[in-house]
């Protein structure tokens, strides 16, 4: 194979992968919005509903102004979409609610288009000090010379003990430009941008090794025991099974250091300290000191990874493979004993026949649930508090609380307006007796007036003073409803029949 084709192979491979196929989409300006205005640093998972709803608000808001967006979908269909691309990751948390996280791949996207739209370029000084300092330090690592290493050690020995003596001795302490730091601040981000992806590539493998070991123990095409030799094994090199648990592995020493996190803690602070951090953002300076929470949170989720595949499995040999083998070890011992019974009658030329596969029995009907005496005991007794019970209200505070007295109603409005005292209802109600002036008169009232007809000349509102059954007074506004002789007349007969005399 030539050079050229073989460049071209490798790069083809690299297109497949999910991060630049992420990129190389038609939507993928969307998409990667999407993820940037739902996810975050702090915020690593969303629930699924929530998400789904997120989504399809943010569609109606780009159509709002014109934007372009996927045709005929909405937010549900998207994300499902987005997950069989291995972007999204979706999961089970607790209370059985769904949850969506970003996979590695699209982590890669992001951090790949925010450092392109970064408008400060990381070629500085402290990018190159950064990379010569790791060189020296894994070429003193790797060098073999004894006298070598002795002679590096010598000259930083001499470096810093001469600094020190210096600055003992009232020597003056040059201050640190706010560009020079600005330079060292965007390489130290640029840096801690990386880990979550890189986190989340060691979820996924172990989630893969996850799947792989489960799909042969279900799958039950190799012997249990084969499984089980290969399952120990790796879980003897479970993080050195791959390049990305290897990374981990090496990195997880120096990570569950807490004195050390302690100490990084401090360093951020101290830098955060000077002037040039005014000019940082409060997301900014946020994001910077929540470090040691990033690192903390992406150990802590690869160690629950970790122990989900451990009792995955354990859970599968416990209770699936050593009930079959007890099983299979009955069974044998079941078959020598009758063996044992056959060969006392049976011939040296004797044999038997023997089904392959038992036969069905022929059952009606199976008992699923026998009687327990403990379902069928009664009640235990109620206890009597009967002398807790409050005093029961009298008759009279009972009617208190009841619906409207129509009849001493209809009576006492007839005889105010036959005696000429009111000159509408409002005025004959506010002039009752208190007991006669409830809230709930009033409805009693309009329903008097309604069996004559009289509401529907009513023009304007009058003022009700009612009373209520503990003495305090309201007001309402009620039509002004005004009778005549031959609506009062009406009225009366409802009480006292057709053949009154008003």
């Amino acid at each position: 194979m030539s050079e050229i084709a073989g460049e071209l192979a490798r790069v083809r491979e690299a297109f497949d992968r999910p991060t630049l196929r992420l990129l190389d989409r038609k939507w993928a300006p969307f998409v990667l919005a999407v993820f940037k205005s739902s996810f975050s640093r702090d915020r690593r998972s969303v629930q699924a509903d929530l998400l789904h709803t997120q989504v399809d608000a943010y569609l109606a808001d780009l159509r709002t102004v014109g934007s372009d967006v996927p045709p005929g979908k909405n937010g549900r269909a998207l994300c499902v979409q987005w997950m069989n691309d291995q972007w999204l990751y979706r999961e089970t948390g607790e209370g059985d609610e769904e949850h969506y996280s970003l996979t590695s791949h699209a982590l890669e996207a992001l951090l790949l288009v925010e450092s392109l739209s970064r408008d400060r370029a990381l070629i500085s000084e402290s990018r190159l000090t950064t990379i010569v300092d790791t060189v020296r330090h894994r070429a003193t690592q790797a060098n073999p010379d004894r006298e070598e290493r002795i002679r590096r050690l010598d000259l930083e020995i001499a470096e810093k003990t001469s600094e020190r003596d210096r600055l003992e001795g009232g020597g003056e302490i040059a201050p640190v430009s706010n560009e020079a730091m600005l330079e060292g601040y965007a390489n130290l981000v640029d840096l801690i941008n990386q880990l979550p992806s890189d986190f989340k590539r060691v979820e996924e493998s172990v989630a893969a090794m996850h799947r792989q070991i489960v799909n042969d123990f279900r799958g039950e095409e190799r012997p249990i025991s084969e499984v089980l030799d290969e399952y120990l094994s790796k879980t003897d090199a479970l993080m050195s099974a791959t390049p990305e648990g290897r990374a981990f592995e090496g990195a997880f020493t120096l990570l569950r250091n807490d004195a050390l996190l302690q100490e990084l803690k401090s360093d951020l602070e101290t830098i955060l300290l000077h002037p040039f951090a005014l000019e940082l953002t409060a997301n900014e300076r946020r994001g910077l000191m929540g470090t040691v929470r990033l690192i903390r949170k992406g150990i802590d989720d690869v160690l629950t990874q970790r122990n989900g595949l451990s009792e995955t499995l354990r859970e599968h040999i416990v209770n699936h493979d050593v009930v079959k083998d007890r099983e299979l070890e009955r069974l044998l011992r079941e078959i020598n004993k009758e063996l044992a019974t056959w060969m006392q009658t049976a011939g040296p030329r004797s044999v038997v026949t023997a089904e392959l596969m038992p036969g069905t029995l022929e059952v009606e009907h199976l008992r699923e649930r026998f009687y327990d005496p403990a379902a069928h005991l009664p009640p235990p007794d109620l206890e009597d508090v009967s002398d807790d019970a409050p005093e029961p209200p009298s008759l009279d505070d009972m009617r208190k609380q009841g619906g409207p007295l129509l009849e001493e109603l209809r009576d006492a409005i007839v005889t105010a307006f036959t005696d000429g005292d009111a000159a509408s209802v409002g005025d004959a109600f506010n002039d009752l007796d208190a007991n006669l002036r409830r809230p709930v008169e009033i409805l009693g009232m309009l329903q008097i007036a309604t069996q004559i007809d009289a509401v529907s000349r009513a023009q304007t509102l009058e003022r009700f003073e009612t009373v209520r059954p503990d003495g305090s007074i309201r007001s309402f506004e009620v039509p002004r409803i005004m009778l005549n002789e031959h609506e009062t007349a009406a009225l009366a007969a409802l009480n006292y029949g057709p053949d009154h005399d008003a």
